[in-house]
């Protein structure tokens, strides 16, 4: 993920942080304790190289580094494309699943207690469709 992103553009650890979350749409958000020793694994290697010093230092590829992209562009591609949140369909869930959410918050606020008996009830069979078309 790091050399891939790289071979994009040099950036900071904490700007590789916020690309791996931006390109699965917040799926993926790595940890500053598994972005920040992979750099210096990737700096020891000399895939990386360093520039600046703290919060400013910035990552760029070196010539090693474009070669192990260019080498293995299609394996990164792939790791991308597996990445939650890279397809239409799985927007269009994450969509349905914020309006849906937003229902369920008038059912807590606004609806009687028979309502929400009726609600649970609806909640219920939709859980049991669900799992039906996880097993197909």
């Amino acid at each position: 993920m790091i050399l891939s992103l790289l071979s994009e553009s040099p950036s900071t650890g904490y700007g590789i942080i916020q690309a791996a979350a931006e390109k699965t749409n917040g799926e993926w958000r790595p940890s500053p304790g598994s972005v920040y020793p992979t750099l210096q694994q990737l700096v020891d290697e000399e895939l990386v190289e360093q520039a600046g010093e703290g919060k400013r230092t910035e990552y760029r590829l070196t010539e090693a580094g474009h070669a192990y992209v260019a080498d293995h562009a299609e394996e990164l591609q792939r790791a991308w494309e597996a990445a939650s949140g890279r397809s239409e369909a799985s927007d269009a869930l994450i969509e349905s699943a914020k309006k849906f959410m937003g229902v369920l918050h008038q059912f807590r606020v606004a609806a009687t207690d028979e309502q929400r008996a009726k609600a649970a009830g609806v909640l219920d069979d939709a859980r049991k469709a669900l799992y039906l078309i996880l097993a197909e």
